[in-house]
């Protein structure tokens, strides 16, 4: 009978693309470093495995969704994202809320989640730009031109009202 090779534990993978999301730790935001690692998964009802990372520097444990629009939200990922599509498609909270079989007050945290992440991404993605006067007026020019297409549509309607035939 052969033996079997002996599997060298060795050092935790690091994640080179993760940073460490605490504030106060003196390698917050910043990537490659290898002062995080793994520190296992928990189940999630909504997508299954989360993975868990912990900050060497810091000490302080965090999951994958940490910084997402997504986490400490116990509904499925899918089902979050197709009420926040009909949402954006005109339909109001209370008919998401009744196509979803959801309550309105969860329709009403997806928005609200989303709307201060979108408000975050928004604030890191439009920071130091450096815009001169023409690139401004042709970002405004672009702006009003598609606000006024969208309010000059009217609504038209695929079917025709019945004729009257009268005396």
């Amino acid at each position: 009978m052969a033996k079997r090779a002996k599997k060298k534990r060795g050092p935790k993978p690091k994640y080179l693309g993760i940073a460490c999301p605490n504030p106060k730790c003196r390698r917050h935001g910043q990537k490659g470093l290898g002062n995080v690692v793994s520190n296992g998964t928990y189940r999630t009802r909504s997508t299954g495995k989360a993975r868990l990372f912990l900050c060497r520097t810091c000490g302080k444990a965090f999951s994958s969704r940490t910084g997402t629009a997504f986490f400490d939200l116990r509904s499925p990922k899918k089902k979050v994202l197709k009420g926040l599509q009909m949402l954006a498609e005109g339909l109001g909270l209370r008919g998401t809320s009744r196509v979803l079989e959801v309550k309105l007050d969860t329709i009403r945290r997806w928005l609200a989640v989303s709307a201060s992440h979108c408000e975050q991404v928004s604030d890191q993605l439009l920071r130091d730009l450096h815009l001169s006067q023409v690139q401004v007026d042709e970002l405004w020019t672009f702006v009003k031109k598609n606000t006024k297409i969208s309010l000059d549509r009217q609504p038209q309607s695929s079917v025709s009202a019945p004729k009257r035939s009268g005396p």
